[in-house]
């Protein structure tokens, strides 16, 4: 149902991601809000990669509660503050998703909601 579209008239992909998927008949979509590094506890890692892992366990647990898994996972857009370093945002999101491709969009801004969160990632997983 979800399917991969790689056009031959464009350069591919710059990353591990698609230029877009398309989901036909999916009978649900979940679309989730920017999820942020906060873990159960409420508490918020330091480091740039903890973060970005917090984020994506978080992703992890909403995708179970909806009856979903990574290879449902249509779509990524990851918001990182400016100045940041990428790589540990890119890793993260490609050990999570293993071999699967999703579109995915990677946008720096000047800040986030709260200063200790320096990315946030939102979602659109079809099944």
């Amino acid at each position: 149902m979800n399917r991969i579209v790689t056009p031959s008239e464009i350069a591919p992909p710059a990353a591990s991601y698609a230029h877009a998927v398309l989901s036909e008949g999916p009978s649900r979509l979940l679309h989730t809000a920017g999820v942020v590094p906060v873990a159960p506890d409420g508490s918020v890692p330091e480091q740039l990669s903890s973060q970005a892992e917090a984020v994506w366990v978080n992703l992890a647990a909403i995708l179970a509660e909806a009856g979903m898994a990574p290879t449902d996972v249509v779509s990524v857009t990851t918001y990182v503050v400016a100045g940041e370093p990428l790589g540990p945002v890119m890793a993260a999101r490609d050990a999570f998703l293993g071999d699967h491709r999703a579109a995915s969009t990677l946008v720096t801004v000047p800040a986030l909601a709260r200063p200790e969160w320096r990315m946030e990632v939102a979602l659109v997983a079809a099944r």
